[in-house]
């Protein structure tokens, strides 16, 4: 008899199409749906173009977290609409200040063994609970509201063995930026992480939820710990221990691949500027001079963290070289610091707090100054992420950043001179979900607020047989959608397409010359169609589908690069943008920027699944070469791609 998997086990639960072959395309039936308001205003905004009356799943949510600074309207208008469309629509509203979607989700709806789909990448987090949970687009996301199964490729699943136990100041995060070291931001897409052994039953759920969420930079699917008596005791204490269910994996369960890490040998670590998987030690980098820290986030903001860096500043002061914020994850987390008194302790020692958001994770202020070293407890950090160019940002764990709050310098906590907080979670979760808002039982005659700041999915034309392209921007790898569409002060833009696709590759726009907007509009308006070149890992990072919206907008038709992120690629195809991969990755060399390709012939030669295709390369001085290229697309990706986008698809 087979020995499953416990990702196999939920997979096997939800499968309503497809074979468990990994690679091969199956369609998964969601159970509940996550929004935030920075892309489920443009959700909501597509679930309506289906003409969908009510969602059809067990529970959606919207969370508004991402856009809360509200300078000038665009984000208060968006608050309001979604916060009647929900009503309309039957999906629970979670209010400004109720805190990020993901922890308030874990807290409050996760369960173990159902199938979570989120419109923002870090949605795995709630894996930590033993939930699939799986970051998507927007549209991927209604789609999943109106009832529709997820499509995706059956995992391949990498197994994590875990034995023995953290040492004093070694955290959670130290789990997962190893496991960045191990396997770095490439390579594993169409994977999903499995957490098992010994060392699982030391680690509590937000320490679980931790290693899930930063899963997310691994490039996989989604990274799932099994339900146990740890989970059982978290929702006990969250009031909702009726939710609990058992799941793990079989004894012999096999894995695609295998990687082992002994708790009890870990130190702290850093990811090192500019990516989540330049990893150092603390012993390393001890001694860099610190001018910002920032503890918050999806990935480190729980009770037990913020109680932890409570109880290392309690009686101290941070260093006058530092700025220390605090952004706690929850409503429910700042409440119980504050009634216990850390939060206190906190403010005594000098640190501003923050409101229960995303805010500086998106870049959305506390910018650190030029030439500055900044320590965040945060997932990413892409270059300029901060909203600085040329920053210098480091993630590291909640204890590693009060230790450098306190002393102005990269410190390894233990040489402090204190012992460890002796900090445990909370014998009981304060639970108040008065901030939750909850449809009436009939949605109908509810008047859905739309500001005038509030567009309309753009449409997508069907694909030319010809694509008469001009190559408008090459980039190199890791390029980010943060690249893509910067977030930051033009966050506020996302329910208006054609003001937000001015800033499309705003990081590479040089001084004096057209801008990338320009330029793929002047092709577009020309009657030519824009083509992007990428290299590795092109699309990492957050699920905006936006860096698919905004590109069609201005005309792109095609993307070509040497390996394309599952969520990014997702995204192209529901926009009728062609994710092309080199045959002969010698080929991204020949091209530059200004080329023509021309590729003709191409909708039957997707029809026909013919590969590889090729385009013709024109330089900007006539000469002329071949360029193969492939794709790995379903049928259903072609069917969709040929209409123009998932919009058009009747």
């Amino acid at each position: 008899m087979a020995k499953n998997t416990a990702i196999q086990k939920i997979l096997r639960n939800h499968i309503v199409s497809g074979s468990e072959v990994a690679g091969e395309p199956v369609a998964i039936r969601i159970d509940q749906t996550l929004t935030q308001d920075a892309t489920g205003t443009m959700a909501y905004l597509e679930l309506e173009a289906m003409g969908i009356d009510k969602v059809k799943t067990e529970l959606s949510v919207s969370y508004v977290d991402h856009n809360m600074m509200q300078n000038g309207p665009e984000n208060r208008n968006d608050h309001l609409y979604l916060q009647s469309v929900a009503a309309a629509k039957g999906v629970i509203f979670s209010r400004p200040g109720n805190g990020i979607c993901h922890q308030v989700h874990l807290e409050r709806f996760g369960i173990p063994g159902k199938t979570l789909l989120g419109s923002d990448s870090h949605t795995p987090t709630n894996g930590g609970i033993g939930m699939m949970a799986i970051g998507a687009g927007g549209l991927d996301v209604a789609l999943a509201m109106a009832g529709q199964p997820f499509r995706m490729a059956y995992p391949k699943i990498i197994g994590v063995k875990l034995t023995g136990k953290l040492s004093p100041w070694v955290a959670a995060k130290d789990i997962i930026l190893k496991m960045l070291e191990i396997l770095t931001t490439k390579g594993n897409v169409g994977c999903m992480v499995e957490y098992f052994g010994p060392g699982v039953k030391t680690l509590t759920v937000p320490q679980r939820a931790t290693i899930t969420n930063m899963g997310a930079e691994l490039g996989v699917t989604c990274s799932v710990f099994p339900s146990d008596e740890m989970t059982k005791e978290f929702l006990e204490k969250q009031g909702r221990g009726e939710s609990w269910a058992e799941l793990k994996a079989d004894d012999d369960a096999e894995y695609d691949k295998l990687v082992e890490i002994d708790l009890s040998s870990l130190k702290p670590l850093a990811a090192c500027p500019s990516s989540p998987d330049h990893i150092k030690s603390i012993a390393e980098l001890a001694g860099i001079p610190v001018g910002q820290v920032i503890i918050g986030s999806c990935t480190n903001s729980s009770f037990r963290d913020l109680s932890i860096v409570a109880a290392m500043l309690r009686g101290r002061k941070i260093s006058p070289d530092v700025t220390l914020a605090i952004a706690p994850g929850s409503r429910q987390v700042l409440e119980m610091l504050a009634r216990n008194g850390s939060l206190a302790d906190i403010i005594a020692a000098g640190a501003r707090i923050l409101e229960t958001g995303c805010g500086p994770c998106i870049g959305q202020g506390q910018s650190p100054a030029n030439d500055t070293v900044t320590l965040r407890t945060f997932n990413r950090n892409f270059p300029g992420r901060t909203g600085t160019k040329g920053d210098q940002a480091y993630l590291v764990s909640p204890e590693v950043a009060a230790a450098a709050a306190l002393t102005g310098r990269i410190t390894d906590p233990a040489t402090l001179g204190f012992a460890y907080p002796d900090v445990r979670d909370a014998d009981k979760f304060l639970i108040d979900d008065s901030m939750m808002i909850t449809p009436p039982c009939c949605g109908k005659g509810i008047e859905i607020i739309r500001k005038k700041t509030i567009g309309s999915p753009p449409v997508n034309q069907a694909l030319p047989d010809m694509i008469n392209g001009t190559v408008v921007i090459k980039v190199g790898d890791k390029t980010s959608t943060d690249d893509i569409m910067p977030a930051g002060v033009h966050l506020k833009h996302r329910s208006n397409i054609p003001e937000y696709a001015k800033v499309v590759f705003e990081r590479f726009n040089e001084e004096g010359k057209p801008t990338f907007a320009q330029r793929a509009m002047a092709v577009r308006d020309a009657g030519g169609h824009g083509i992007i070149v990428g290299r590795d890992s092109y699309g990492q990072g957050s699920s905006r589908e936006h860096a698919a919206i905004c590109p069609m907008y201005l005309g792109v038709k095609a993307l070509i690069a040497m390996a394309i992120e599952r969520i990014h690629a997702a995204n192209l195809v529901n926009f009728g943008i062609v994710p092309f991969t080199f045959a002969d990755k010698a080929d991204y060399d020949k091209i530059e920027q200004g080329d023509s390709l021309v590729i003709e012939g191409l909708r039957d030669k997707l029809a026909k699944k013919e590969m590889p295709i090729t385009a013709v390369l024109t330089k900007k001085d006539g000469s002329k070469a071949e360029i193969k290229l492939n794709y790995h697309l379903s049928d259903e990706d072609i069917k969709i791609i040929l209409a123009g986008g998932r919009l058009n698809v009747k």
